[in-house]
C-alpha cells in the first residue's frame, strides 16, 4: 500500500557496507552488520524485529544521529561521512524528521514553540505562523501555549509529529511513535502520521513492533542479530 506520491525519482536512503559496535572492551558489542540498503524517494518503509535486533540503532545510523565504523550512509543525496557535525545539524534541519516514542519535547517550551524549532534553527522568519498552521493541521490550536506537562500522551505525540513535518522534510524517520500510547491514540496517531507524511511526499523509515502498522508501508523489512534478514512488498 503507497500511502504518497514519491517526490522524485532515485533513492532517498542508501547505505553500503555499514557496520557499528557500542560498548568498550569484553562489553563490545557488534550491533550493525554490513548493512546494505536503498530507499527509493517517496517510499514507505516499516522495520520490524525482535527487540535488541539493530532497529532503533540503524534508524539512528540513518537520521545521522549515530556514526557508523564502516560504511557509508546517503540521505537525500547527502554522503553524511563527509559531513563534520555542524554540517551534519545543519543538514538534519533542512531534510530530516524524527518522531521518538517517547516524544522528546523540550519541556520549558509551548507546544507552538517545540514545532517551531526546526524553523527557527534554519532561520525562518515565519517560525510561529508555520507552527501555528502545522499545530492546526493536527488538531492542536487550542493547546498551542500549553507546555508538554500539561498535554496528554496522545497530544505530545501530535505536537511531535508536528514539529517532524513543520518543515518539509525529505526524509521522515519514526521509532516505535506509538509504543507509549494506548490502541485508540495509537491508531489515531498512525492515521495522521501517513496523512501528513503523504501530504509532505516525505519517505518514510517507520521502526514499529506492530505488524498491522508496517503493512501499512510499501515495503516491510526484517531484522534480526542486526542483520536485514527478509523484505515484504506491498506493491
Amino acid at each position: 500500500m503507497n500511502d504518497s506520491t514519491p517526490r522524485s525519482n532515485g533513492a532517498a536512503i542508501a547505505l553500503s557496507g555499514v557496520n557499528l559496535s557500542l560498548g568498550r572492551g569484553a562489553a563490545r558489542v557488534h550491533i550493525l552488520k554490513d548493512i546494505d540498503l536503498n530507499i527509493g524517494r517517496g517510499e514507505a518503509i516499516g522495520m520490524v524485529g525482535p527487540s535488541g535486533s539493530g532497529k532503533s540503532t540503524l534508524l539512528m545510523v540513518m537520521a545521522g544521529l549515530e556514526r557508523p565504523d564502516t560504511g557509508s550512509v546517503t540521505i537525500a543525496g547527502e554522503a553524511l561521512d563527509a559531513l563534520g557535525e555542524d554540517d551534519l545539524a545543519r543538514f538534519r534541519g533542512r531534510n530530516v524528521g524524527i518522531v521518538f516514542q517517547s516524544f522528546h519535547l523540550i519541556p520549558t517550551m509551548t507546544a507552538l514553540e517545540n514545532v517551531a524549532v526546526p524553523l527557527e534553527l534554519a532561520g525562518a522568519g515565519d517560525a510561529h505562523e508555520r507552527a501555528a498552521h502545522e499545530l492546526d493541521l493536527v488538531g492542536l490550536s487550542e493547546r498551542a501555549s500549553h507546555y508538554p506537562a500539561e498535554l496528554s500522551g496522545g497530544e505530545q505525540q501530535r505536537v511531535a509529529l508536528a514539529r517532524a513535518i513543520v518543515h518539509e522534510p525529505e526524509v521522515l524517520f519514526a521509532d516505535e511513535p506509538t509504543g507509549n500510547l494506548d490502541g485508540a491514540t495509537g491508531a489515531a496517531i498512525v492515521e495522521l502520521l501517513f496523512r501528513l507524511r503523504a501530504r509532505a511526499g516525505a519517505t518514510l523509515f517507520l521502526v514499529t513492533h506492530e505488524q498491522t502498522l508496517a503493512a501499512r508501508c510499501d515495503r516491510i523489512l526484517h531484522m534480526k542479530d542486526g542483520l536485514i534478514v527478509a523484505e515484504e512488498r506491498h506493491r
